[in-house]
């Protein structure tokens, strides 16, 4: 009798550890269950067995014990033991991208707002168009990348099924509906606002109320004709066709206002064309990929960004949806074109942007891998573990990279990135002595430089417990310090050969030169 109470006691404690490592890191019961699988198919849990163990029912086979303990890159014994690791702070990224206090209050008001932000963007020079997707970038970010009403939206259309067909997608816009008719037409040269001229290519439009107009170059890639289509389905859906949006373009002008329009005035049909553009998009994705089997999905390729080819996905859906499905919170993504232009950002880590998607800058960093793929002719994903300086704040980022075309057949870059210091901070490391070590060995090298033992043991130890491949790969390569600009370059040995004086405003001169006269 005592024997078995002991036991009963022993796994209360077990299922207890495995609950908490569980919630630690944001899995369901259902994803654990995967990553099991995915280790041994034939050890593998189900979901109910799991809550079984995690609730004091069920012993784990010594089998099982083992894939939770390398998942979560315990050893075994520690689940015997009667202890609980402290509990760690929510790393949630409650507020990713910091802002600014609005004082006066009164200053900030509606009405002031609606009357200085058209002056505002025509002595800047800023479009409609561009101001609108500040704004949705600034709610993307706040939102975490995560809309459950669109979500269910397009769950209730595609009823959840992954992986989905050209077949089925067209199928489904004939259930609502729609006409499809093709048409031809070559990619042309518009050179829109910069000196180097791009291929623009228009794919789709939409023509209420119900007729889809595709371009027939489509048809030769699958993942793109899907992704179309399921975006004038999400149109259909959403707002029942009534024809106000954009046509689907590939290319041509980096930003500025929609394609019917010329007025050098901010129009309120900018922010609502650029707001259903979005609306439209994340429909799509989440009809091409519903979140609960593309996590899975990810899970099982370790979110590799090349995994979508397996499915017809075309790696901007892959890379764009794992910052909205994965249970890490802490990612950012680019798509970058050259010279120095970013046509969709999300930062839901607060990383800087590398280079305004507006306007240019003049002393970008050089060192950021979007920078190194854009100089480079590999079609290959490529990792970098980054320490990046802003101010007196340091962190640490690992992002893969991919150079590709995009239908217009225009090279850019696309990159998707977490933070690691809140994966370190969620297993009781200390991310800022990790950090550190890794930029000690950085300037020892004149920037770039191997990852000590050490801190690459942990990055491995977190890649397995994320698991996302590619930070153990970024892990085996030189690490780099990144900055946001070059005239700021916080490296030993700066980039730029010395570094410009730090100038006092010469007002701030004036001012404690006269105090320091009246002490």
């Amino acid at each position: 009798m005592a024997q078995q109470t002991g036991i009963k006691r022993k796994a209360h404690f077990l299922g207890t550890k495995i609950k908490s490592l569980r919630k630690r890191n944001r899995l369901t019961l259902e994803d654990l269950s995967v990553r099991c699988v995915q280790i041994d198919a034939a050890a593998g849990p189900s979901v109910s067995y799991l809550s079984m163990i995690e609730n004091g029912k069920r012993v784990p086979s010594e089998r099982l014990l083992q894939i939770v303990a390398d998942i979560f890159q315990k050893e075994a014994a520690w689940f015997f033991d009667e202890s609980l690791d402290d509990e760690v702070i929510d790393t949630a990224p409650s507020a990713a991208v910091s802002g600014m206090p609005l004082e006066p209050g009164f200053l900030f008001s509606e009405s002031l707002l609606q009357l200085a932000i058209p002056e505002l963007l025509a002595q800047t020079g800023t479009t409609g168009r561009q101001f609108a997707h500040l704004l949705i970038r600034a709610h993307q970010e706040a939102s975490q990348n995560r809309f459950p009403d669109i979500e269910r939206a397009a769950e209730a259309i595609g009823k959840k099924q992954f992986p989905l067909h050209v077949e089925d997608v067209f199928a489904m816009a004939r259930s609502l509906g729609m006409k499809v008719q093709w048409f031809d037409k070559n990619s042309v040269k518009d050179r829109g606002e910069t000196d180097r001229p791009l291929n623009m290519l228009v794919r789709s439009f939409f023509d209420a109320p119900n007729k889809v107009f595709l371009n027939r170059s489509l048809e030769n890639n699958p993942a793109r004709l899907k992704y179309d289509l399921a975006n004038h389905i999400a149109h259909k859906v959403l707002h029942d066709g009534d024809g106000a949006r954009a046509p689907q373009v590939s290319g041509g002008r980096v930003t500025g206002r929609r394609h019917d329009s010329n007025s050098p005035n901010i129009d309120a049909k900018d922010v609502l064309f650029a707001w259903r553009d979005f609306e439209c998009s994340y429909f799509a994705a989440a009809l091409l990929a519903p979140k609960t089997l593309f996590r899975q999905f990810l899970a099982k390729h370790s979110y590799a960004i090349d995994s979508g080819d397996k499915v017809d996905l075309t790696k901007t859906l892959v890379m764009r949806r794992m910052s909205s499905v994965s249970p890490y919170p802490h990612w950012h993504y680019f798509d970058a074109y050259p010279p120095g232009n970013l046509r969709a950002v999300y930062r839901g880590n607060g990383i800087p942007l590398p280079w305004g998607n507006m306007t240019m800058v003049s002393d970008p960093c050089q060192h950021w891998a979007v920078f190194r793929m854009l100089n480079t002719t590999s079609r290959k994903p490529s990792s970098q573990i980054s320490v990046l300086r802003s101010g007196d704040e340091k962190r640490l980022y690992c992002c893969q990279s991919i150079r590709s075309k995009d239908a217009a057949g225009n090279p850019h870059v696309l990159c998707a990135g977490v933070d690691l210091a809140p994966a370190f901070s969620a297993q009781n490391i200390d991310a800022m002595k990790t950090i550190e070590m890794i930029e000690a060995s950085c300037n020892r090298g004149g920037g770039s430089a191997a990852i000590p033992v050490e801190a690459k043991q942990q990055l491995e130890s977190i890649a397995k417990i994320l698991n996302i491949g590619w930070i153990a790969e970024g892990s085996h390569k030189d690490a780099t310090i990144i900055c946001q600009r070059s005239s700021n370059c916080p490296r030993d040995k700066h980039c730029l050969g010395k570094a410009p004086p730090m100038l006092t405003p010469q007002i701030d001169q004036i001012r404690d030169a006269i105090i320091s006269r009246k002490h």
